[in-house]
């Protein structure tokens, strides 16, 4: 049974959601501000979380930096209507994916599913050894998916969910181009619609992280109007 910690200072959403996700087999935890919860992860992480933006004590976007130190669990924002401008911090920041209030509860029960299977995907659980499980070597990247384990030029390099898949799509095969669309299919389920911009802000947070190991990495590139290409150096 997997443990999902729901963050909103809206005790109606809290205990709607909550009782939604527990019908489906969940192991719900609920806290109505950034703080709470932050003090119960620091003594036990939840297997995912799902975050409000704006709330008191702190709010979603420092909860999500302090908890980004820590770990690589997935991360689901719960975002305003009409403000894209959190949606794409969300994302930059390290937000695996995102859902606008008002939202379906179906609708997140089927992102929060998804990142789930994602991160099984990549975690070694009941995994044979693939293509797409064994270690993978490119020029100075080489990534383990069964230790979700990442190196560029022997310095670790710690990616979410999300970036660790888009990487390893795109490093498999080195000068091909890979579409949003392609790139959606390989970090996303079919049933879940989300947009260019959302693939745009995560590879450029991966890239931001790739050059925190070395400022001069340049093997992701960005065709315009097309998609991206890994160049292996």
């Amino acid at each position: 049974m997997s443990r999902i910690a729901l963050v909103d200072d809206d005790r109606n959403i809290l205990t709607s959601v909550s009782m939604t996700l527990e019908a489906e087999g969940f192991e719900v935890e609920t806290y109505n501000d950034g703080q709470s919860a932050l003090d119960a992860f620091n003594k036990r992480l939840p297997d995912m979380a799902v975050f409000d933006i704006k709330m008191p004590r702190m709010d979603g976007m420092d909860l999500l930096q302090r908890v980004r130190q820590k770990t690589n669990m997935p991360v689901i924002f719960l975002t305003s209507k009409d403000d894209e401008i959190d949606e794409v911090l969300g994302l930059r920041m390290g937000a695996d994916d995102y859902v606008k209030k008002p939202f379906s509860q179906r609708l997140l029960v089927e992102r929060i599913r998804a990142l789930l299977r994602r991160q099984e995907a990549i975690s070694g659980i009941d995994v044979v050894e693939t293509e797409d499980t064994k270690v993978m070597v490119r020029g100075e990247l080489e990534m383990d998916p069964l230790r979700h384990a990442v190196t560029w030029k022997g310095k670790d390099v710690t990616l979410t969910v999300t970036e660790f898949l888009l990487l390893q799509a795109l490093a498999q095969r080195p000068g091909f181009v890979k579409s949003r669309d392609q790139l959606m299919d390989v970090a996303y389920d079919d049933q879940v619609y989300v947009d260019d911009r959302t693939i745009d802000s995560h590879i450029k947070r991966l890239r931001k992280k790739m050059r925190s190991a070395d400022p001069d990495f340049s093997a992701i590139e960005t065709l315009y109007g097309i998609g991206y290409r890994y160049n292996e150096e």
